[in-house]
Order: C-alpha cells, then sequence, then structure tokens
C-alpha cells in the first residue's frame, strides 16, 4: 500500500516583544551614526586618534598636565591662607554690627525717655494754666488720659481677602487686594466717631488727636508714622449707646458697612461701659496772644 506523504508542520515562533517599537530598536542598535563610525574608523587607521605619537606633542600635553595642576594647587594654597583673613574680617564686621545696634538701642530708649519727660512737662503746663476750660483742653488735645464710657469697634481684612482689578475703584498702589482695609477707610472711620460726638479716641492703644496723621506706606497703615497691625482696635469715649448707634447711621457708619458687604471687611462694634485711653506720646503745644498794636485804632 503507499504510504501517505508526510506532514510538514511549521513551527511559528513567537515574535519579539519589541517587535511593534522598530524604530526604537533600530535607533539603540545604530546610536552611533554611520558617518561617525566610518569617520572614527579612518582616523584610527591614519593614526590621528589615541595618545601624540611624536616625543614633542607628548612633552606639550605634559607641560599642559603640570601647568593645569600647577594652577589648582596655587588657587588652593591661597584660598587656605586666605580663609583665616576672610573669617577674622567677617568677625569683626558682626561685631560691629552688634556694637552699632546696641547703641541704636540706647538711644532710642533715650528718645523715648526724653519724649515722656516732654509730654509730663506740657501736661503738668496745661494743668497750671489755670481756667475753668483746662481740663476739657486736656482731653480734647490728647495731653491727658481719658477714661468713661463710649465705644469698641474692631476692624479686620477680610478672611480670605481677593486679589482686586479690572478697575476696581478701591485697588490702588500699594493696596491690590481688596480684601484689606486701606489708610482712607481708616480715615473715614475715625471722622466719622469723631463727628458722631467722640470726645477721645485711641487705635491699637495709640492716642489721636487733632494733628494726627493717618498715612500708608506700601501695604501697611501708619498712623503719625507708625505702622498699625491688623485687626484695628479704635476705642472712641462718649455716650456708648448714643454714640454707636449715631455712628451707624451716619454716612461713615454706612460706608464701613458697605466695606464689609462687599469686600468681606470685618466688623464688630459694641458699647462699652468704661474705657481707658492713653495721652497721646508727643504733643505740641501751642499758644496764641492777641496783637495790641491796633489797640483803638478804627479800621478806614
Amino acid at each position: 500500500m503507499p504510504q501517505p506523504p508526510p506532514v510538514r508542520r511549521t513551527v511559528t515562533r513567537p515574535s519579539r516583544p519589541d517587535a511593534s517599537m522598530s524604530l526604537l530598536t533600530n535607533v539603540m542598535d545604530h546610536s552611533l551614526d554611520d558617518g561617525y563610525a566610518e569617520a572614527a574608523a579612518r582616523r584610527r587607521a591614519e593614526g590621528a586618534g589615541g595618545m601624540p605619537k611624536t616625543v614633542r606633542a607628548r612633552l606639550g600635553l605634559a607641560a599642559g598636565l603640570v601647568l593645569a595642576a600647577l594652577v589648582v594647587t596655587v588657587g588652593a594654597a591661597q584660598a587656605r591662607v586666605a580663609a583665616p583673613t576672610v573669617a577674622k574680617e567677617r568677625q569683626e564686621l558682626i561685631d560691629r554690627i552688634d556694637r552699632e545696634t546696641e547703641a541704636a538701642d540706647k538711644l532710642e530708649t533715650k528718645v523715648d525717655a526724653l519724649r515722656d519727660d516732654v509730654s509730663a512737662r506740657q501736661r503738668q503746663a496745661l494743668k497750671s494754666g489755670g481756667g475753668e476750660g483746662t481740663d476739657l483742653v486736656g482731653i480734647l488735645s490728647g495731653a491727658v488720659e481719658v477714661h468713661g464710657p463710649g465705644v469698641k469697634l474692631v476692624v479686620d481684612d477680610a478672611k480670605e481677602a481677593s486679589v482686586g482689578g479690572n478697575g476696581d475703584p478701591r485697588q490702588t498702589a500699594g493696596f491690590s487686594d481688596t480684601g484689606r482695609l486701606r489708610d482712607r477707610d481708616m480715615q473715614r472711620v475715625i471722622n466719622g466717631l469723631w463727628q458722631s460726638g467722640a470726645e477721645a479716641v485711641s487705635i491699637n492703644g495709640q492716642r489721636l488727636t487733632a494733628l494726627s496723621a493717618i498715612r500708608a506706606a506700601g501695604d501697611a497703615i501708619l498712623v503719625d508714622n507708625r505702622p498699625l497691625v491688623p485687626p484695628y482696635t479704635v476705642l472712641a469715649v462718649g455716650d456708648g449707646e448714643r454714640l454707636s448707634r449715631r455712628f451707624q447711621d451716619s454716612a461713615d457708619g454706612l460706608y464701613l458697612h458697605a466695606l464689609q458687604e462687599n469686600y468681606g471687611i470685618r466688623t464688630a462694634i459694641s458699647a462699652q461701659a468704661d474705657l481707658k485711653l492713653p495721652a497721646a506720646p508727643s504733643v505740641i503745644v501751642r499758644t496764641a496772644e492777641p496783637s495790641t498794636e491796633n489797640t483803638g485804632k478804627g479800621t478806614s
């Protein structure tokens, strides 16, 4: 019986894992361009690669290495020698800064003592001046301490202040954040309290007078050139309930309420049974005398 032809079996080889990445495989297998490989082979054949062949070239290379080593050694030696000198100069500078700082602190303490002495003499001059209005003058000028009923107003920046922009009228240089209280806002608050009947006003423990200035320096609010830190606690001596009601109904009180509603400025006002305000740190005393040049003369 004829035998059946043998069955040929085809063996299927598993494909390489990187078969789908033929481009990357080609790059990895031929990382060096053929042109570069040929140039390198040609240089090796011509003897142009490797170490110098001639004695002169070798001597030049050796001289270059010796010179580089000499430069590095000299630089390291100079740095090591100069290190103590630099450390000494640095320590002398630190000592000088410490001495100057100590001297400045002493002068500042002396200035504060002299300022207190001047303020005390000014208050004494007001008291010794006599007259029925001496006490009232001392209160209104800020020359004496004041205590009595009044209003406590706490004003603070917004909890999450947002950056202003888009032509907002409240955005000015140094106050780009609309959620921050500005010097102009504080001016309106203080003026509103005065107009509502306050007899004495202080901000964060600093007494205000008729000559006090509220200004801005960058993002900080200054009162008589002294920076304030929020929250701003305003104390005003006067008829507590009446003062609070009149201020909140005034244009400045409504302005503060608008800041709270529109920009998140935080405010809290309450009537107090007894407040104590310190005297102003420095009061300028001015006196005036009637002119006698035109006494008894009529006007034409």
